[in-house]
C-alpha cells in the first residue's frame, strides 16, 4: 500500500486539478505518485492471485496451471 502521506498528497492534487489548474511541477508529481500507486496495487494483486487455490465443489484442486507455475517460480 502507498504511504499515507503520499496517498493524501495524490488526493490533494486530484482535488486541485478538478477545481483549478495544476502547475507543470504538480502534474509531474501527480504522475509519479500515480505510477507508484499503480505499481503497489499491481504487486498486491499479483501476490493475491499467486497465493490463491481454486477448489471445485468435489474438493479437487483446479487451480489454473499458469497460477501454479507463477507460485512455483516465486518459491524457487
Amino acid at each position: 500500500m502507498l504511504e499515507t502521506s503520499k496517498m493524501k498528497r495524490l488526493n490533494e492534487l486530484a482535488k486541485k486539478k478538478k477545481s483549478s489548474h495544476l502547475t507543470d511541477a504538480e502534474q509531474k508529481e501527480q504522475q509519479a505518485l500515480r505510477e507508484e500507486y499503480l505499481a503497489t496495487f499491481r504487486e498486491g494483486a499479483r501476490q493475491t492471485i499467486e497465493s490463491m487455490t481454486v477448489i471445485d465443489p468435489e474438493g479437487n484442486d483446479v487451480t489454473p496451471d499458469k497460477v501454479k507455475a507463477l507460485r512455483d517460480k516465486t518459491i524457487h
